[in-house]
């Protein structure tokens, strides 16, 4: 990749780790913010799981801006929505309060370094060729921002208290701000190729069995972000266990992304997918079969790491090769709504379930199956998919 190529992907990637990272730490938050407010577990959840679903329906909308008043003026404002919002969750006195608050920085997060804004600037900037490392490095940068901010949060927690260290998460997201340069420095690539009419994409079957199936990838992750610190909790563990947890996670999944950008060189993207969604599958399973110890827990943070954002390139990858390149940061806006529904999914019934019941075992059964039937989806397309429109082969990278 030439310097602008290297300076998009890399700003891309910090984007996806300030976003992601801090996303990712905000269940270190769950507790203390019940115990100052009462708010309840089951109220929180509710709220949170709003602000999935905001997450998501915002991303087209994100996508949209960005092609009609570029990249750099939505993540700079997206920022500043983030920031602001973030530092008023303190404040929050009411479930509605706390879903208005959570729905805004939802919003300021899709603006400032989501899926859609990123990939879709990607797949417009940069070569067919050039894209599957560069979307490989935006996967694997949300790991390093959990690597980074979920011990740093725990720490701050700890150390400073929840309101001072919400402080502070609300003060990185403006880091974004300097980093949204390099979008203007990368200029749009011609267009190589007619995209498929979003109509028809949006009526083919293969554009849904992907879609549906990282729907299940937003009712897993959703879960984890939110939950897994009491999960530990309710498993009688240490609740510091948690920001080393998803540290771990997140490190396992920088060597899970990378590893997959290497392999979709050599294999078709659906077979990656299912591959992936399989190895998801035996991690829960292997978590309900086992004893709840800190190994156990920490050896299932490799095992989830590892798939965590590793489904987002093959994903990426498989929408480009069948519907053109010139389509994918629109498409990739309608499979992150329906893959923040599942989000929203995951956030509330997880929580749901935990207030209910006491414990977690109903909900890693439901996402047991719902990763079995997310493989079953993609391995149809990788056994019986159809002929991609020839524009669409033309964009496919070299060597996929």
């Amino acid at each position: 990749m030439g310097a602008d190529a290297w300076r998009l992907a890399l700003a891309a990637t910090a984007l996806m780790a300030l976003v992601t990272g801090a996303r990712s730490a905000f269940g270190l938050f769950v507790s203390p913010l019940n115990t100052a407010t009462g708010l309840g577990l089951a109220g929180i959840s509710l709220a949170a799981a709003v602000a999935q679903l905001g997450l998501g329906a915002g991303q087209p909308l994100v996508g949209w801006l960005a092609e009609r008043h570029g990249a750099v003026r939505v993540i700079r404002s997206g920022a500043l929505l983030l920031a602001l919002a973030t530092a008023a969750i303190a404040w929050a006195g009411s479930v509605p309060m706390l879903a208005a608050l959570l729905l805004a920085a939802a919003l300021g997060s899709s603006a400032t370094g989501s899926n859609a804004l990123l990939i879709g600037e990607i797949g417009r900037r940069l070569t067919p060729a050039q894209q599957g490392l560069a979307i490989g490095l935006v996967g694997a940068g949300g790991s390093a921002g959990q690597l980074l901010l979920a011990p740093a949060t725990q720490w701050a927690i700890t150390q400073q208290g929840w309101f001072w260290a919400l402080m502070a998460t609300a003060a990185l997201s403006l880091l974004a701000w300097p980093l949204a340069g390099a979008f203007r420095q990368a200029a749009p690539r011609p267009a190589t190729a007619i995209a498929v009419p979003l109509a028809d994409a949006l009526r083919d079957r293969r554009f849904w069995a992907v879609t549906l199936a990282f729907a299940s990838c937003g009712f897993h992750i959703g879960f984890l972000t939110m939950h897994m610190p009491g999960v530990i909790e309710r498993c009688g563990l240490p609740a510091t266990l948690a920001g080393p947890w998803l540290a771990l996670m997140g490190a396992a999944n920088i060597a899970g992304s990378l590893a997959v950008g290497w392999v979709l060189k050599r294999t078709e993207a659906s077979a990656v997918l299912a591959v992936l969604y399989l190895l998801r599958a035996a991690a829960v399973a292997a978590l309900l079969a086992s004893p709840a110890t800190s190994a156990v827990l920490l050896g299932f943070a490799l095992l989830a790491g590892a798939t965590y954002m590793a489904v987002l390139p093959p994903t990426a990858q498989r929408i480009a090769q069948d519907f053109g390149a010139q389509r994918l940061g629109t498409l990739f806006g309608v499979v992150m709504v329906v893959h923040q529904i599942g989000g929203f999914a995951g956030v509330w019934l997880g929580g749901w379930l935990a207030d209910r019941q006491g414990s977690d075992t109903a909900f890693w059964s439901l996402d047991l199956a719902l990763a079995l039937l997310a493989a079953a989806l993609v391995w149809t397309l990788a056994r019986r998919s159809a002929p991609m429109p020839p524009q669409a082969a033309a964009l496919r990278p070299a060597g996929a």
